[in-house]
């Protein structure tokens, strides 16, 4: 088998989505840790396998895959015994695809990245109220689409289920999830905490961003 190697942090939700894949298809790896507060990520020689200079960065034989949606899409692909974690049936990897541009631009990007870069990067202490109420509507989205169903593209665990418990988990640094309200999401995320690798694929990392977050000490705008 191929070498591969992930460069990341635990503390970032799509390099931990891409953990929990790899933990879930038993491919050994080696990780290295990208020192992103002293801009690593921006030397030249990161910048030669990754020019977008995110993390996280897959590297297999020489070549050199970014985004982490497209690195889990990748690795079941090419490595799985079986389809299920992303469907080839066509109209059940649509709604896998769906929930990994819903994860990609709604619950990362403006969920999430907009309220950690200014907030980590440029030192902005005080979010703006509406940031709160993007969260809350991102935990109605996922709600809505757990009814009737147990995992987050249908009954069975797929790729998509890892990029978004990544992302869902992260946000509760910001705002925490009502279990009276959410019952379908709490009872998801449970579902996936009982996966034998969540711990050290998921959970530790997020731990790792809560006190990250928490010396912060952030507010939200009133």
């Amino acid at each position: 088998m191929v070498k591969l190697t992930l460069y990341g942090v635990n503390a970032s939700p799509p390099v931990r989505a891409v953990k929990l894949t790899l933990a879930a298809l038993n491919l050994p790896y080696d990780f290295v840790n990208v020192n992103l507060a002293g801009l690593e990520q921006l030397s030249p020689e990161y910048v030669k396998k990754n020019p977008q200079h995110t993390v996280p960065t897959l590297e297999e034989d020489g070549h050199f895959i970014w985004d982490s949606h497209a690195i889990i899409a990748y690795l079941v692909s090419k490595y799985a015994d079986s389809d299920s974690l992303y469907p080839k049936d066509l109209l059940q990897r649509a709604v896998v695809d769906q929930r990994l541009h819903f994860e990609s631009g709604v619950v990362f990007a403006d969920g999430l990245r907009s309220i950690t870069k200014p907030l980590l990067f440029f030192n902005q202490k005080v979010i703006p109220k509406e940031r709160h109420q993007a969260i809350v509507e991102i935990y109605d989205f996922v709600e809505t689409f757990l009814k009737d169903q147990d995992y987050i593209a249908g009954n069975q665990l797929t790729i998509a289920d890892f990029s978004l418990v990544s992302t869902i988990t992260s946000l509760e640094a910001f705002v925490g999830i009502d279990r009276a309200k959410y019952v379908r999401t709490s009872a998801w995320i449970k579902r996936l905490e009982q996966l034998p690798y969540y711990e050290e694929s998921n959970a530790k990392g997020v731990r790792e961003l809560f006190a990250i977050i928490k010396q912060t000490n952030f507010s939200f705008a009133s």
